[in-house]
């Protein structure tokens, strides 16, 4: 009997047309390794696989660990962003909090 966290990642994971060998690919993981976490009744992913498996099925971890509210369309727009904000270079990164900090309210 899977887990809840496994049944999560295989509701994700069909819901974006994904394979357990396509999934395995984005996670870097095997397609034995994706169907014990959707399968098995004892799971213990390591939180690196845990956040690497919630980015390829753009989800978060808080919700594939406890349900907690499917994820909305404006996160997948945050996640999005958060992607090329990592891969932009230091200068950008300064010059885009500056920017934040000017259309902050508080």
């Amino acid at each position: 009997m899977p887990t809840p966290l496994g049944e999560r990642v295989r509701e994700q994971r069909r819901k974006r047309g994904l394979t357990l060998e396509g999934l395995a690919e984005r996670v870097g993981s095997s397609k034995s390794y994706m169907w014990e976490i959707e399968n098995k009744e004892v799971v213990r992913p390591s939180a690196e696989k845990l956040a690497m498996i919630a980015t390829a099925l753009d989800t978060t971890v808080e919700y594939l660990l406890a349900g907690d509210g499917e994820k909305e369309e404006e996160n997948a727009e945050d996640i999005a962003f958060f992607r090329k904000y990592k891969k932009m270079a230091a200068p950008e990164k300064e010059r885009l909090r500056r920017i934040l900090d000017a259309l902050d309210d508080d």
